[in-house]
């Protein structure tokens, strides 16, 4: 188990031998960039479960983000596993460790849930769902993660959507949430329209909703939410490596959520690059634990 208490008081294991609808597990390191220090994401899991506890008690109310109780009214069906082990600068070894704990869970099967960690973590996470495929998916971030490569790495931050976009198994993708500049140059930008990536700017959500971003989600389709925090705004999740103004609400970040349980299928979810050193009160904790009691939330109550 983790060091601190798991998120929301969940168990390790349901009793009974029931099988989980949902599996959280951390990490906190994927694949850094030579000579960088990301040893603060790796605070970030716990930062989130320490958040969530609060909550633990209340997981039987009424919960108005999702129109009743969290489980439904049915027993509790997501567990915590705990935080696979990474070690920095351990690239190699970190994706392989991550990858297979997401095929373990998908194997149960369950839908994982990754709780992170530094913005490099989808990449093995979303290359675990390659014998669960087609999947989209609906990314959430300030920026586009579409460099090639980065002094040498190509699995590190910059670099997510790239990879992704060379997975058999991934069929398309919506990227929303998108402002300001990053590493992005114009070669990136052509590259992902190129593959067809649909781009969505926070500023678009701001003046015509989330379906700006839902409505390229084919119906019925399998998706993976990976949801980075420089997404939202840093009124309310200043816990960033990048503060970005103008980002996403937690209103439009939630409804982003139900909108794919109720248009599609939630197969997984992962929240990155909290940066707990960069928090303020705790406020970017508790908004992260809040998402991803909208994700179990969303999850349970998919047919």
């Amino acid at each position: 188990m983790t060091a601190s208490p798991p998120f929301l008081g969940l168990p390790e294991r349901l009793p009974d031998g029931r099988p989980p609808r949902a599996v959280i597990f951390g990490a906190g390191h994927g694949s850094n960039y030579p000579g960088q220090d990301s040893s603060g994401y790796a605070l970030a899991a716990d930062a989130i479960r320490a958040a969530s506890q609060s909550e633990a008690p209340l997981i039987a109310h009424w919960d108005f983000d999702l129109g009743g109780p969290l489980f439904n009214g049915g027993p509790v069906c997501c567990i915590d596993t705990g935080n696979v082990p990474t070690t920095m600068h351990d690239n190699e070894g970190n994706r392989a460790r991550i990858e297979a704990r997401t095929r373990e869970v998908l194997a149960v099967p369950a839908v994982p849930i990754l709780l992170g960690g530094d913005d490099s973590l989808p990449i093995p996470f979303l290359k675990g769902f390659a014998e669960h495929g087609p999947i989209w998916i609906l990314q959430i971030d300030a920026h586009i993660d579409w460099r090639d490569e980065r002094f040498g790495e190509r699995y590190g931050y910059s670099n997510p959507m790239r990879r992704a976009s060379e997975m058999a198994h991934v069929a398309g993708m919506v990227q929303v949430g998108i402002r300001s500049v990053g590493s992005a140059r114009l070669a990136e930008v052509e590259a992902a329209q190129s593959y067809g990536s649909h781009l969505i700017t926070a500023r678009q959500v701001h003046a015509h909703g989330v379906d700006a971003a839902l409505r390229h989600i084919p119906h019925g389709a399998r998706v993976v939410i990976t949801l980075d925090c420089d997404g939202l705004d840093p009124g309310i999740m200043p816990g960033v490596a990048a503060r970005t103004p103008g980002g996403l609400t937690y209103t439009q970040v939630i409804d982003l959520i139900a909108g794919v349980g109720a248009r599609a299928r939630i197969a997984g979810f992962d929240l990155v690059e909290l940066y707990p050193p960069a928090d303020i009160d705790g406020l970017s904790a508790q908004t992260a634990a809040r998402l991803i009691v909208n994700a179990i939330g969303t999850i349970v109550r998919q047919v």
